[in-house]
């Protein structure tokens, strides 16, 4: 990849993934009030939605900057290769690059998202508050609680997302013979997202569940789900989230 497209991705990333999560910041928060363990308005319900926006604000940039950084190089490695470079595995390629750039964006991801999930669940401690006191009680290890439970829930989405998204643009621009514009190609997107979503709720309610627990040694929950030193999962997987929270992802 040649500078210029280093940057180019650098900035439309970062760019792009800071307007998506401010401006849907209010929808995400109401998603994790639905998933919280202590129900919806325990949590906090319909008041102070921005509670953890400045946790967003700081991780967006560099979070989605690293994703598309990551993405972008690889499809480059991977398409330079012969093997690699035929039409029909291209898919392959997308898939190997977008699980390649969650993970390494999950490095900056959940941290940011683990204060910024708590702030949500307790709208009476700010961003700082709620910061200072996961460090004080479980150090910077509490700080990547969820991380590979991140990781298990953004592999199948991109692995679902991308190929849908690709599909859906070949096959509109076949049918009308000519290039989609960008609304078009935004619908595609917007569908395959909302679709990988879907299938992926479950995980990202366990995801949810996980960096809203306290870590706590020693103790079991009724479902044996508690693993020492790394998460406490109160409550049961086989409680599934209402329908509006099972809505709320892929909107």
């Amino acid at each position: 990849m040649e500078r210029r497209e280093f940057v180019a991705s650098l900035v439309a990333g970062g760019g792009a993934g800071m307007c998506v999560d401010l401006t849907l910041f209010p929808l995400d928060t109401i998603k994790t009030r639905l998933q919280s363990q202590q129900g919806f308005y325990k949590a906090g319900g319909f008041r102070g939605i921005y509670a953890g926006v400045p946790s967003a604000a700081v991780g967006s940039f560099p979070n989605a900057a690293a994703f598309f950084v990551t993405y972008e190089c690889t499809k480059s490695l991977l398409g330079a290769g012969e093997g690699l470079a035929a039409p029909q595995v291209a898919p392959v390629t997308h898939m190997l690059a977008a699980s390649l750039g969650e993970i390494v964006a999950c490095l900056i991801r959940v941290p940011t998202e683990v204060v910024k999930q708590r702030t949500q669940a307790s709208p009476s401690s700010t961003t700082y508050q709620m910061l200072l006191a996961t460090l004080r009680e479980e150090g910077v290890q509490g700080l990547y609680r969820g991380y590979r439970s991140t990781v298990l829930r953004e592999i199948p989405f991109s692995l679902v997302q991308f190929p849908l998204w690709e599909y859906l643009k070949t096959l509109w621009s076949w049918r009308q013979g000519h290039t989609l514009y960008s609304w078009q190609a935004a619908v595609c997107g917007a569908f395959a997202g909302a679709v990988a979503a879907f299938v992926t709720t479950p995980l990202d309610v366990a995801k949810t569940r996980i960096m809203l627990a306290k870590s706590v040694c020693g103790q079991h929950t009724e479902d044996n789900l508690h693993q020492c030193g790394w998460f406490h999962l109160p409550g049961s997987l086989r409680e599934g989230p209402p329908l509006f929270a099972v809505a709320a992802r892929p909107l």
